[in-house]
């Protein structure tokens, strides 16, 4: 084997490699747009504005994706880490992690139209 055989094996193991992560990234993607909403709401404690998201969250997903959402709610005072990871800086924050792209909005979640704009299920020009 010469040194060009090795480099080649080397380039088809790196093009298989990508390949094989796009297919992957895109199987997991076709799940995601026949499947759920993936949500995180984090919330500090449980005072009148985390009450407020929650439930206005829960109001929002059930009238508009019944069904197909998944969300958890992370209080930051008893698991400050995930904030941290989260890179959250205010309370409550609504994360739409799927599908892409990510979606971080800030606020009791009390303008409906603003949230379906942010998770965007709507668009700013769209009529109701």
């Amino acid at each position: 084997m010469t040194g060009t055989e090795g480099d080649q094996d080397t380039e088809e193991s790196k093009t298989s490699d990508i390949k094989d992560s796009t297919a992957a990234f895109e199987e997991a993607l076709a799940k995601t747009v026949e499947g759920k909403y993936v949500l995180r709401l984090f919330v500090a404690g449980m005072g009148p504005k985390s009450v407020q998201a929650i439930d206005n969250i829960k109001r929002i997903c059930e009238e508009y994706l019944p069904g197909k959402y998944q969300l958890e709610v992370i209080d930051i005072y008893q698991y400050p880490i995930f904030a941290k990871d989260g890179q959250i800086v205010a309370a409550p924050t609504l994360i739409k992690e799927l599908p892409p792209p990510l979606r971080k909005l800030i606020g009791s979640m009390a303008n409906t139209e603003r949230v379906l704009v942010g998770m965007d299920l709507k668009y700013k020009t769209d009529e109701k």
